[in-house]
């Protein structure tokens, strides 16, 4: 009779939720989290409570992304509407009434002070995939169309603002899911070789391109100073260029195996601007070398593959863009964050998961791995999300 009434133990109890959970994703965001631990400890040594903020904001994300992924697919996108009308309205709040800082108007009092446009980072994709969804078998070129306005409105608020960085970001996302659905060739085609010949012609023609008086079309002054900045950062080496400059010599300071932990002198003396931000692959690289920058490539590039292997094993269309999606997501803010502060691209201010310091940015990418862990947990799983 005792045996009829004993209690379940806790594991016993946990292993409903745990069980279906993708472990080789489980374990590449445990080793990028480390990493970003140990670079912000050193880093952000001197930056108050940086390091056990940047140590809570993980176990808030780590949070959310298993509630998440109790979550079906199905009942995610149920929140896809509701989602992107929100962020929309409340970038329309910003553009009316919104804060502005250095220079800015990026955020909006809601009784608490909020950046909309990082919910577009996961509202974009999802609204696209339930577009695409509801789509299935029956879509028309019309559709594709339609997914081109409701990414562009979005795009288009955000650039206003300006924030080139988080635009792209969003952009990023949203064209993947549009490419994921099967948009074709030769539609990608065209604007790919113009944005290929618009950089070659800045590579030949940068000298003329960036004299002192020449003004681009679209582009805000700032953004087209970054890019003449990126092209010859000397042309204002304690000015705009001084970021790139201090990312380069940091990098190339570190050599093969770095110079140590909390042994960097391009960190620890101040040279390297927003060290625990945008900058701190810079940090990172220095104490670090080459050696710990391959390690942050490889994992993150698992971590895609992972992503996009996860994505064609789903069990619905939605399941597959929102996927795919988020893998396209964290390589474009890998590779653009790493590429600034490398001096291969513009600065656009793109933090890099798991290793910069942000609230905000931690709990998106705690939220987009709970989706991709809800999609591969259908596919795996006998047993049903909750």
């Amino acid at each position: 009779m005792a045996d009829v009434f004993e209690q379940p133990t806790l594991l016993q109890r946990l292993a409903p939720l745990l069980r279906g959970f993708d472990l080789p994703l489980i374990l590449l965001v445990f080793l990028l989290a480390c990493a970003g631990l140990l670079g912000m400890y050193s880093s952000g040594y001197d930056h108050g409570t940086r390091f056990a903020d940047h140590g809570r904001n993980m176990l808030i994300a780590g949070a959310i992304l298993f509630l998440v992924a109790q979550v079906p697919p199905q009942k995610i996108m149920a929140c896809a509407v509701p989602l992107y009308a929100l962020g929309v309205l409340l970038l329309v709040a910003v553009a009316v009434f919104g804060i502005t800082k250095k220079g800015a108007q990026r955020w909006v009092n809601v009784g608490v002070v909020i950046q909309p446009s990082e919910i577009l980072k996961i509202a974009m994709p999802l609204m696209l995939a339930w577009w695409f969804q509801k789509r299935e078998g029956a879509l028309r070129p019309l559709d594709f169309v339609a997914a081109g306005l409701l990414l562009a409105l979005p795009v288009g608020l955000v650039m206003k603002q300006p924030d080139l960085g988080t635009a792209l970001l969003v952009l990023v996302a949203g064209l993947s899911v549009i490419f994921f659905a099967g948009l074709s060739w030769r539609l990608i085609l065209p604007p790919a070789l113009i944005g290929g010949a618009g950089i070659l012609t800045l590579v030949l023609l940068g000298d003329s391109l960036c004299a002192e008086g020449v003004r681009w079309p679209v582009l805000h002054d700032y953004q087209q100073q970054r890019i003449c900045t990126l092209l010859d950062p000397t042309r204002d080496p304690l000015g705009k260029g001084f970021h790139i400059i201090q990312g380069m010599i940091a990098i190339g300071s570190g050599g093969v195996w770095g110079k140590g932990f909390m042994a960097g002198t391009q960190t620890h003396l101040e040279f390297i601007p927003e060290r625990t931000t945008d900058f701190i692959f810079a940090a990172f690289s220095e104490e670090f070398g080459l050696a710990g920058n391959l390690f942050l490539i490889v994992c993150f590039l698992l971590l895609v593959w992972r992503g996009l292997t996860i994505a064609a094993g789903a069990s619905s269309l939605f399941g597959r863009l929102m996927a795919g999606a988020v893998s396209v997501t964290f390589f474009t803010y890998a590779f653009v964050n790493m590429g600034m502060v490398s001096g291969i691209l513009p600065v656009v201010g793109v933090p890099l998961p798991f290793i910069s310091y942000g609230g905000t940015a931690m709990v998106v990418l705690g939220l987009a791995l709970g989706i991709l862990m809800s999609v591969a947990r259908e596919a795996r799983s006998p047993f049903p999300a909750l």
